[in-house]
């Protein structure tokens, strides 16, 4: 039976990939992004205690009300945007099943998405499976910040939707303040709606405060706001994530989002409520954890070859491999991979045109002897 594949772009995505070569050859993984720790005690109890209690069968579609009080709650004390938990909050499964959503919502066949490469591997094909058409404008080099002078001139009648993110997967580039008034200035007077992937929200460091677009009442107007309970709480298996829109907005996601998933675990958003209110400062604590994990490695990576680019947020570490390699980033990853036993993402897979970068990613969010494990492993190239 022959079948006309809807994404003839689309393989096998590159963090399964490299996980599998890693889980074959033995290797120290620091590709794919996930924790090798466990989430907070109380946060395991407090599910237990829900499946326990009986709270195990179908959620509310838009999440349980408890769940989206708290994160209106937490938006509210965090970045002074009030939204309505009734109709501004829905609970997804997951913050990719939250992208797709609201992707889907709004881009309508003929439509273009501007998107920032390097980005994440969901966004395109989200965009053509509803007749869009991304249209990439490459962050600038070396510090993969935001040009939005490229952004404005992207833009055509055509032009429906920009997806931004910050913290930035891979680079780790935060937005500052006045990546919120540019990135108001360019959308305003425009048709142009705005998706935030904000799922690193809590993992900023050396002290800057993350600039959701939620702080700038023009931009949370007209924006989708993703996040992710699996990245804030050590636990991205239970798939949990939610999306922040204005009433308007938020009622054409949930029509998208009741035939995706229909609802989320239940007992996991029992669970969420239960140390949302009782322990905001596993969140708050956040920088701290990370930066110190991110401070260990770089300091057990003194010595290598690796040239180490600046991290100001999420868990991952870019680094250059120029002076260990000519080969290019995927063939460096499998040699990594099977000649030093230690699992890498290159940047390339990021990218719909890559540029001529020698670039590697490193996930740190991993326990101490993972790190050094990996870290041993790098010096000896």
């Amino acid at each position: 039976m022959h079948i006309e594949t809807k994404l003839p772009k689309v393989g096998t995505t590159i963090f399964s990939v490299m996980s599998q070569l890693a889980a074959e050859h033995g290797a120290v993984n620091l590709g794919q992004g996930f924790p090798d720790f466990d989430g907070p005690p109380a946060l395991r109890e407090a599910l237990s205690a829900a499946m326990a209690a009986g709270r195990n069968q179908y959620a509310p579609l838009a999440g349980i009300p408890k769940l989206r009080e708290q994160i209106a709650l937490k938006t509210e004390r965090l970045y002074g945007c009030r939204v309505d938990p009734d109709t501004d909050v829905t609970v997804t499964s997951g913050a990719t099943e939250a992208l797709f959503a609201a992707i889907a919502a709004v881009v309508h066949p003929g439509d273009e998405v501007v998107v920032l490469d390097p980005c994440y591997d969901s966004y395109e094909p989200a965009i053509e499976l509803q007749g869009g058409r991304a249209v990439h404008v490459p962050l600038a080099q070396p510090d993969f910040r935001v040009d939005w002078q490229r952004v404005r001139e992207a833009f055509t009648p055509r032009t429906r939707l920009l997806i931004v993110n910050t913290p930035h997967n891979p680079s780790g580039a935060v937005f500052a303040s006045t990546d919120l008034d540019a990135l108001a200035d360019v959308v305003r007077d425009t048709r142009v709606l705005v998706l935030s992937d904000e799922v690193y929200e809590h993992i900023v460091f050396d002290g800057v405060a993350h600039q959701s677009v939620l702080r700038h009442l023009e931009l949370a107007a007209r924006s989708f706001v993703v996040s992710s309970f699996g990245k804030t709480y050590h636990c991205t298996g239970w798939k949990v994530g939610y999306c922040i829109a204005p009433r308007t907005l938020s009622a054409e996601f949930r029509k998208v989002h009741q035939y995706l998933t229909f609802c989320t675990f239940g007992p996991a958003q029992w669970a969420f409520a239960e140390v949302l209110e009782r322990d905001p400062q596993h969140y708050l604590g956040l920088p701290a954890f990370y930066q110190a994990k991110r401070d260990e490695f770089r300091r057990l990576l003194d010595g290598s070859r690796l040239r180490l680019l600046p991290v100001g947020g999420a868990y991952f570490q870019l680094a250059d491999y120029g002076a260990i390699s000519t080969l290019d980033d995927l063939n460096f990853c499998e040699w990594l991979v099977r000649h030093a036993g230690v699992a890498a993402i290159p940047v390339s897979a990021f990218y719909e045109t890559p540029p001529d970068l020698k670039l590697v990613r490193f996930c740190f969010a991993k326990n101490a002897p993972t790190l050094e494990a990996a870290a041993a492993r790098l010096r000896s190239l």
